[in-house]
């Protein structure tokens, strides 16, 4: 099964960053007059499809816990563990353990790196009790480099000897709960537990590219502020589902029935890796005649979202429309349901719901009625015909690029309460 659970350390200090944490824990500071770092963090996993994030809450953690514990963010139940005292980043995994799954993802909460974080959590080692998310870096001193074999960690070393370019740890990891038989009491899993399973050659890494920072000190801080603003909206691919992503059987609902169009999970997996977000959206006129329910639907797009993982893939979000002029169950009986293509409804929803940025935007569908909803959404629609759906959205990415380049003006500035932290 796919990796859902997704724990974050937000116990540290931060007194780097001086008067900004006196009252403030670090991951509580605001990036944006709307966002904190952690409610980021948070989104990212949830979107990931980690549905179970567990807050490990040290220094300030009742605010922490007020803010979050108990609360669903897309779908994702959060759960706040306040240590009774200090006990390091090893110890405060101990204080967890009887709620942690067999394999989980362990994230600081004071630094970002931007990757697919189902690639990370893809097939975990059987020989292994940790993976290592690492960064290239065009100077390690500040935080160390890690040395790299293949896919396996030989060393680390120490923030003070370490210098030039080189790979950092770029604070996500995939941890086996077997983890804490090495943890006996306050210690660092940077520094005490982490060496400690390299020399049993216990730890593999794998290499990233994605934009990190962290906000461990005064500048970077401004820096997350000044950049991040930036980064929090992406561009976004629109798949339909039946005859795109799975076979058509004709009202297909049943996951059992799931049949992937050739290359369909590797150009989802492809659409992951270029910073996209994915969604679904799909017509189910078989709701409204009666052949099945909404709930089917769920379970459908469920069975996917596990298949997807298998391969270090996912869907941000699904969007269906069970409404038909033509329906048999009354509740479901629209003369032109907004959400129903062509109308682009389920694309405007997911406009609002999300940080979308329309350059680099477009849909694929295999009919005339997916076109004219991307039409109507002001984004650009590519015609699936058969074939191969990774060639097909190779061939979209070519066509609405380049995503990347000049940036936009800033979409917000530092107010005086962010300043005060």
């Amino acid at each position: 099964m796919a990796v859902r659970q997704a724990v974050f350390l937000v116990g540290g200090k931060g007194t780097r960053l001086g008067k900004l944490t006196a009252t403030t824990p670090k991951p509580l500071l605001p990036i944006a007059p709307d966002m904190l770092l952690l409610d980021l963090l948070i989104e990212e996993a949830a979107r990931h499809g980690f549905t179970d994030i567990v807050l490990l809450a040290g220094h300030l953690g009742d605010s922490v816990e007020r803010l979050y514990h108990g609360r669903q963010i897309r779908g994702a139940v959060i759960r706040v563990i306040r240590e009774p005292e200090p006990a390091g980043t090893g110890g405060a995994l101990r204080h967890a353990a009887g709620m942690l799954d067999p394999w989980f993802l362990l994230a600081n909460g004071d630094s970002w790196l931007d990757i697919n974080l189902r690639a990370l959590a893809v097939a975990p080692p059987r020989d292994r009790l940790a993976r290592i998310a690492l960064h290239s870096m065009a100077d390690t001193g500040r935080y160390g480099s890690v040395e790299l074999h293949g896919r396996r960690i030989t060393a680390f070393t120490e923030k003070k000897a370490a210098t030039g370019p080189g790979l950092i740890n770029g604070g996500l990891y995939l941890l086996n709960r077997a983890v804490l038989d090495h943890i006996a009491g306050p210690c660092s899993i940077e520094r005490d537990v982490f060496p400690e399973l390299v020399r049993q050659g216990a730890v593999d890494g794998r290499v990233f590219d994605g934009y990190f920072l962290d906000i461990g000190l005064p500048e970077t801080l401004a820096q997350a502020r000044r950049e991040l603003p930036f980064r929090l909206a992406r561009p976004a691919a629109f798949l339909d589902r039946d005859g795109v992503l799975n076979t058509d059987r004709g009202y297909t609902h049943r996951p059992e029935q799931l049949q992937w169009i050739e290359g369909a999970r590797e150009a989802v997996l492809a659409l992951n890796e270029a910073g996209y977000l994915v969604f679904v959206v799909t017509n189910q006129a078989g709701v409204a005649h009666g052949f099945y329910h909404e709930a089917d639907v769920h379970a459908f797009h469920a069975r996917m979202q596990i298949e997807l993982a298998d391969i270090g893939a996912h869907i941000d979000a699904f969007y269906h429309c069970p409404f038909h002029p033509d329906a048999t169950i009354r509740r479901y009986r629209h003369p032109s349901h907004p959400d129903r293509k062509p109308n682009p409804g389920m694309l405007l929803n997911a406009r609002r719901e999300w940080r979308i940025r329309d350059r680099g935007s477009f849909l694929t569908g295999d009919r005339d009625s997916d076109i004219e909803a991307a039409n109507r959404a002001g984004i650009p629609g590519m015609l699936f015909d058969g074939g191969n759906l990774l060639a097909t959205v190779r061939q979209a990415l070519a066509a609405v690029r380049p995503v990347a380049g000049p940036l936009p003006k800033p979409i917000f500035t530092e107010t005086p309460a962010m300043q005060a932290g």
